[in-house]
């Protein structure tokens, strides 16, 4: 992976990523496609329609089902789901916090029942690793082990021993492998943890930045905190990775926290809120967010939003789609995803050209001018 700062604007950066299978200009947002695919949208809708140069898919998941053995019979996640951009899978780490009714972690690894079929399984760092090299992902993520806030700070120091052995574990596991051959195109992130509490943020990220990762992740965050914890705890832990290579927020969230967070150095964003959201009805515009179930919409003319280019906005009205969602017809959630995310990608896409010029201050007060 090569990785190369473009333009700096206070700590907001631009930055340009490339990978095996794609250049990637940050800020980038990755739509998230759980288990090879973005819900409701295909590799065309994805590649060709909103241009995206990366997405996320999950270790746990495509490890359950399909299995990962099977992915690797067709090659790669690329060849499997035809998307021939990047992909970023997570570790299944989330999964097991996520699933923890059906879950334990110990010192070395964690052990799950199967969501599916309540099978039994065991995740260490080098199988979670396994897992993704059958994959072919161009990042990997380590396992880690995430807690709930609040939380005691015990389990918090637990959790960063834990995040710091399981990363050793990684990082050995994954330059052997590299070594033999296996690997040697795809990239390593480590995740950074610690609850909101600043000196076991520090901590956890100098001991993850000692080792020689591809990038650094800041994980255990929009899981029950207030958001202005969640943006203080990102200013407070950014200024202790290195600043040549890639920053990523691990599952932030609304249009509001890329902005404050790209402020503050982030450069990559993963959500599943611009599709789940429109699935459920609430489209994102940039005046804010509209609910495209309410009667007011029914004999509208007017697209989602004027002032955007998608697809959906220059074909489909505000009636239509609310036609759509109430007669429960499978197409509204294609259009409807299409419209979020190409309004998530052409936000990341517009504050890349306000850092390049100067000016993502007065972006940012415009973005939050358009909102009030």
């Amino acid at each position: 992976m090569e990785f190369q700062i473009d333009q700096i604007d206070g700590d907001a950066r631009a930055c340009t990523i490339s990978t095996a299978h794609s250049t990637i200009q940050t800020p980038v947002f990755m739509p998230v496609g759980t288990v090879g695919t973005v819900k409701a949208l295909d590799s065309y809708d994805m590649s060709e329609i909103l241009q995206t140069k990366i997405i996320l898919a999950n270790t746990y998941h495509l490890y359950l089902r399909p299995g990962d053995e099977k992915v690797k019979h067709f090659g790669s996640l690329h060849e499997f789901a035809n998307y021939p951009y990047s992909f970023l899978t997570d570790s299944g780490g989330f999964q097991a916090f996520s699933l923890s009714n059906i879950s334990k972690p110990d010192e070395n690894g964690i052990h799950f029942k199967s969501h599916i079929d309540g099978s039994s399984h065991y995740f260490t760092p080098q199988k979670v690793l396994d897992i993704q090299y059958n994959l072919g992902s161009d990042i990997m993520m380590i396992l880690d082990d995430l807690i709930a806030l609040p939380a005691e700070k015990e389990r918090i120091k637990l959790s960063i021993e834990r995040t710091t052995n399981w990363a050793k574990a990684s990082i050995e596991y994954h330059r052997q492998k590299q070594q033999e051959g296996i690997g040697v195109n795809q990239n390593i992130f480590a995740i950074v943890q610690g609850g909101i509490d600043k000196a076991f943020r520090k901590l956890s990220a100098t001991q993850l930045t000692q080792m020689d990762f591809d990038g650094f992740a800041i994980g255990g965050l929009s899981v029950g905190e207030a958001n202005k914890d969640m943006y203080d705890t990102v200013e407070y832990t950014v200024p202790f990775l290195p600043k040549n290579k890639p920053r990523y927020l691990m599952g932030v969230g609304t249009p509001e926290d890329l902005i404050e967070n790209i402020q503050r150095g982030v450069d990559m964003f993963d959500c599943v809120m611009p599709t789940r959201n429109a699935r459920n009805g609430t489209l994102f515009t940039s005046f804010g967010k509209i609910n495209i179930k309410g009667a007011k919409h029914i004999l509208s003319d007017e697209p989602i939003d004027s002032a955007c280019s998608c697809h959906t906005c220059k074909n489909y009205s505000r009636g239509y789609l609310n036609h759509l969602f109430k007669a429960k017809e499978l197409t509204y959630f294609r259009l409807a995803s299409l419209h979020n995310l190409h309004y998530y990608l052409t936000l990341m896409r517009e504050v890349r050209e306000a850092i390049l010029a100067g000016k993502f201050q007065e972006y940012k007060k415009e973005f939050y001018r358009k909102r009030s």
